[in-house]
């Protein structure tokens, strides 16, 4: 088994560590506290609960998005880029979705935006299968699911869900909805762990992105 990672910040690798490697994963010393700008939160976690964005399904395709996270988690990226110093501006960034429509809305969404759509460096827009083997210095996921069966549909696969965490090297930002994703164990640890090390916010938080 894989014992030490050379990719991410250690906080990124915690909770997969404890879920997947029996808290046997370590950070290698030269990106245990790596980060896309000094003093940054290595992970966020955005929750949409109670903001009444309800996910639609694609009569043609049958796949789910989320327009309301989709715009929420573009607008959280283009304020997160227009604070980088311009030394910072080249990070390759990720952008991941379960659902090809969710990935459809955020690359629509993501060319409308010309502050985004001008970064120099690398960003990719794709499902969580296209990423596989890949990293990114900064990832945003969207978890797309939220309504009132707790229907986790893809996120059930969890291990799915641990290769579009580790794709991030420096930072990994997560939006979903905590009253969908929280009847199951794992998401309901990862929300627990991102409340113990201060990285769980609601999305009441950031009143200008709403």
């Amino acid at each position: 088994m894989l014992r030490e990672q050379y990719r991410m910040h250690e906080d990124i690798m915690a909770y997969p560590s404890m879920h997947f490697y029996r808290n046997e994963l370590k950070a290698h010393d030269l990106v245990a506290k790596h980060l896309a700008v000094p003093g940054d939160d290595p992970v966020v976690f955005i929750d949409t609960a109670g903001c009444g964005f309800e996910e639609v399904t694609s009569e043609g395709s049958k796949s789910t998005a989320n327009p309301e996270e989709a715009r929420l988690l573009i607008r959280y990226m283009q304020q997160y880029v227009e604070g980088l110093p311009e030394t910072a501006l080249d990070l390759s960034i990720g952008l991941i979705s379960p659902y090809k429509a969710q990935v459809g809305l955020l690359r629509q969404l993501f060319a409308e935006s010309e502050k985004l759509s001008q970064l120099p460096g690398k960003t990719s827009i794709n499902t969580v299968d296209a990423f596989q083997g890949q990293e990114r210095d900064i990832i945003f996921i969207s978890m797309v699911r939220s309504n009132q069966h707790q229907e986790i549909g893809f996120l059930k696969d969890i291990r799915r869900m641990n290769v579009s965490m580790t794709r991030a090297r420096m930072k990994l930002v997560m939006t979903g909805d905590s009253s969908t994703l929280g009847n199951h164990p794992f998401y309901k640890g990862l929300i627990d762990f991102l409340v113990e090390k201060g990285y769980y916010h609601s999305a009441f938080e950031y009143p200008e992105l709403l």
